[in-house]
C-alpha cells in the first residue's frame, strides 16, 4: 500500500486502521506527520534520520539474515498493491489491484504505444496515485526503459530534461500540459526525441492539443483510473489530429460499453455511462463490500463517467456522472462548457457545475481562471459561451478566480470549489 504524505494525521489514521499494515515506512520529513496517525500494531520505520526518533529502515534491514525464506504463493488473482483513489466526489476508497491487473495494463500499455528497452519518461506525478505508478513508470520498468523520477512538478525542470537526456514520452494532465506549454522555454526546447505526449485525468481541451500539434508533437489523450487500467483507451498517432477529443479505441485485453441507467446499450453519438471490463479490472475497495457491489453490474464495471462512442468506434468522455447536471429536463455536461471556455483567448482554465434553481431545477454555475496579461468579464464570457452552446447549457452565472484547487494528481477538486464559491456568495449577502 502506497500513502499520500499529503493527508492529514485523522485521514491518516483511517486509512491504516483500515489496511491495518505491519511495517509503515516513511521518509524522514514526514515521519512526524506518520507517528501520529500510525495505529498501536505497526511498526514504524524511518528512511534516514528522523526528527520523530523512528526506527531506522536502514539499520532494521541491515540486520536481516540472508538465509533463503520461503515466499507466499501468489496467483495473477493475488492483491497486489492497494491504492487510493484520487476521487474528486466522495471519500478516496482503497482499490485493491492484483498482480494480474498490474500485467495486463503493462502488456496493454507497452503494445498500444510500441514501448521498447530504448524509450524514458520523466515521471513527476505521485506514485501514491496509478497515473505515477502504472501509466508509464510500471509499462517502461516492464520492458527495461528507463524512468526519470522527479520529486515534484516543475515546467523548466522538465523541458530542460528532456533536450538533455532524449526523453521519449511524456505524461501529464491536462494541467500540468498547459503549464509546460505556457512555460518561456516551451518554443524553444528540443523535443524532437518525444514520440508522443499521453494526457489523462481529465477531458483536455481541444486547444491545448493543437498546441503541441503545432510543435509537430504527437498528443494522445488517454483514459483510466486506479479501478481499472489505468489505461483502457488508445488513440493511434494518426488519429491524434483527425480524432482530437476522443481516447481512441478500447485497447486489447478491455471490454468498454455506453449504456444507459438501466444498462442497455445506447446508440452511436448518444452520452451513457462507461463501463469496463477485462483482467484490468481490479479486485474491489478494501474493507468496502458495499462499494464493491455497488460498481460491479452484470460483470462490467462502472466507472461513473459519462461517455459516446462515434460511428467509427472511438471513445469520447463528457466528464463524471455525478457531474452532470440537468437544467428545463435538458441534461448538461461540464466538459462541453469548459472545453468551449478554453476555447476564449483569455481563459486559462475552467471548471463548472450545476446547483439547485427553484425554475430549471438546477442551473451551471462557472469558476474560470484568467490567462494572464488578458482582461475578461463574466458578461463577456457568458456571451461568448451563447455564441457556441444551446442556451439552456450556457451557466447562468460565472466568477473569475485566481486559481482552482487541485488534488495531488492534479485534478480540479470541483466539490471544494463548489462549496468555496457557495460560502463566498453566502458572505457577500
Amino acid at each position: 500500500m502506497i500513502v499520500n504524505f499529503r493527508l492529514a494525521s485523522e485521514e491518516l489514521r483511517t486509512v491504516l486502521n483500515l489496511a491495518r499494515p505491519k511495517v509503515l515506512v516513511s521518509a524522514p520529513e514526514h515521519t512526524d506527520a506518520a507517528s501520529t496517525g500510525v495505529p498501536a500494531a505497526t511498526r514504524l520505520f524511518s528512511l534516514g534520520a528522523s526528527p520523530g526518533g523512528a526506527l531506522s529502515y536502514e539499520a532494521a534491514t541491515s540486520e536481516v539474515s540472508d538465509a533463503p525464506f520461503d515466499a507466499l504463493p501468489a496467483s495473477l488473482d493475488t492483491v497486489h498493491q492497494v491504492l487510493y483513489t484520487s476521487g474528486t466526489t466522495g471519500q478516496p476508497k482503497g482499490a485493491m489491484l492484483t498482480l494480474g491487473q498490474v500485467h495486463w495494463n503493462s502488456l496493454n500499455t507497452g503494445i498500444a504505444t510500441d514501448l521498447t528497452s530504448r524509450d524514458s519518461t520523466i515521471t513527476y506525478t505521485p506514485l501514491f496515485h496509478t497515473g505515477g505508478l502504472h501509466v508509464l513508470s510500471t509499462p517502461l520498468f516492464h520492458r527495461g526503459a528507463t524512468v526519470f523520477q522527479m520529486a515534484a512538478f516543475d515546467a523548466e525542470r522538465i523541458l530542460a530534461a528532456h533536450e538533455r537526456y532524449r526523453i521519449t514520452t511524456l505524461f501529464g494532465v491536462p494541467t500540468t500540459f498547459q503549464m509546460l506549454a505556457e512555460s518561456p522555454s516551451f518554443s524553444r526546447t528540443d523535443l524532437s526525441s518525444v514520440r508522443f505526449c499521453l494526457c489523462g485525468g481529465a477531458p483536455c481541451p481541444i486547444p491545448l492539443i493543437e498546441t503541441y500539434a503545432a510543435r509537430g508533437l504527437v498528443f494522445r489523450q488517454g483514459f483510466g483510473m486506479t479501478e481499472a487500467g489505468p489505461n483502457c483507451f488508445s488513440l493511434p498517432p494518426e488519429d491524434a489530429v483527425r480524432k482530437a477529443g476522443t481516447v481512441g479505441k478500447p485497447m486489447l485485453h478491455v471490454g468498454a460499453r455506453v449504456v444507459d441507467a438501466a444498462g442497455a446499450a445506447v446508440p452511436a453519438g448518444i452520452i451513457g455511462e462507461l463501463e469496463l471490463s477485462g483482467p484490468i479490472v481490479s479486485a474491489g475497495y478494501l474493507e468496502n463490500p458495499v462499494a464493491t457491489a455497488n460498481s460491479r453490474r452484470d460483470g462490467w464495471f462502472r466507472t461513473g463517467d459519462l461517455a459516446s462512442v462515434d460511428t467509427d468506434g472511438y471513445f469520447r468522455i463528457a466528464g463524471r456522472s455525478k457531474e452532470m447536471w440537468i437544467s428545463g429536463g435538458e441534461n448538461v455536461y461540464p466538459a462541453e462548457i469548459e472545453n468551449a471556455l478554453a476555447t476564449h483567448p483569455g481563459v486559462a482554465e475552467a471548471c463548472c457545475f450545476g446547483v439547485p434553481d427553484p425554475k430549471w431545477g438546477e442551473i451551471g454555475w462557472a469558476a474560470v481562471v484568467a490567462r494572464p496579461g488578458h482582461v475578461v468579464s463574466s458578461e463577456g464570457l457568458i456571451d461568448f459561451l451563447r455564441q457556441r452552446l444551446a442556451r439552456y447549457k450556457v451557466p447562468r452565472r460565472v466568477d473569475l478566480v485566481l486559481e482552482l484547487p487541485r488534488n495531488a494528481s492534479g485534478k480540479v477538486l470541483k466539490n471544494y470549489v463548489r462549496a468555496l464559491m457557495e460560502e463566498s456568495d453566502g458572505a457577500a449577502k
